[in-house]
């Protein structure tokens, strides 16, 4: 019984190491080509044969990186802001009344889900053009909201549906009006629904290049994912690789950061979303 446990538990432990090789393979990779000379594009597999920063100079320069890393924390950001805001007030409501209605708004969310966001573009494009929005970087932020606040609003009535009514009774008998209910009791309790909101939802609008590609036009409001196409090349213009990997690192560098300062707040966050979303 004992040899069969640690078998399994070998292999266990072997699957994991393949995972990890084959995930952080093409990392070590990007990193190393990124610590080359410009232009020596020589066989990549040859692992840290040079040291320099000279890729990171010069694609720190061609993009722009902290106007295009300005774009990125005003978009992710104001976006992320306006989809707590809603998505847990949307879900207050539905969570606390139990009524068709309400049931009908809960289904209504949850089948935003399913439909893509690309499969909308042409309309709502046509829709922003009509209105005459100008297309700056602000424009995509109406997308990252549309397109979260379904996952939000969900979650967020999952989490609420754990929370007793009995915790507002108390304000309720001292006069507190709705806002202050939610806002002062309710919406703090909320912590972990709302680190994991931020967690998903603000990966996906920081390392997105589909709708600021679509709907901004002047370079100086590019994002870093759109900062970043720009190295890819063409035919007349062959991509630097070394260059296209050291703006991959900057690119990607904000978020780890940020994760390696709030990871305890992120674990918790995921896990917690695991369990009650």
């Amino acid at each position: 019984m004992k040899r069969n446990v640690s078998i399994q538990n070998l292999l266990i432990h072997l699957i994991l190491i393949i995972y990890c090789i084959v995930v952080l393979a093409p990392l070590i990779i990007v990193l190393s080509g990124s610590l080359r000379h410009v232009g020596n594009n020589q066989n990549f597999l040859n692992l840290f044969t040079q040291f320099s920063l000279e890729s990171y100079q010069v694609a720190f320069q061609r993009m722009n990186f902290w106007q295009a890393f300005l774009n990125s924390v005003m978009t992710t950001g104001g976006s992320l802001i306006i989809i707590v805001i809603i998505g847990s007030a949307a879900a207050y409501p539905i969570s606390r009344i139990k009524s068709k209605l309400s049931r009908f708004l809960y289904y209504f969310f949850i089948a935003g889900l399913v439909i893509p966001a690309q499969m909308t573009i042409i309309p709502v494009t046509q829709m922003i053009s009509t209105l005459n929005i100008p297309n700056t970087r602000f424009t995509p932020m109406l997308m990252f909201i549309t397109c979260s606040l379904p996952f939000t609003t969900f979650l967020y009535t999952g989490f609420l549906k754990g929370v007793p009514v009995e915790v507002e009774e108390a304000a309720y008998i001292d006069g507190a009006n709705l806002c202050k209910r939610f806002f002062n009791i309710v919406f703090p309790l909320l912590k972990p629904a709302t680190v994991s909101v931020i967690i998903t939802q603000g990966i996906w609008i920081w390392n997105d290049y589909f709708f600021p590609m679509v709907f901004v036009s002047k370079t100086k409001q590019y994002s870093l994912p759109v900062a970043l196409l720009q190295f890819l090349g063409d035919k007349e213009n062959p991509a630097q690789w070394t260059v296209l990997f050291a703006a991959c690192i900057l690119c990607a560098l904000p978020l780890i950061i940020l994760f390696g300062i709030f990871q305890k707040q992120f674990v918790n966050g995921v896990a917690a979303g695991a369990v009650k979303g």
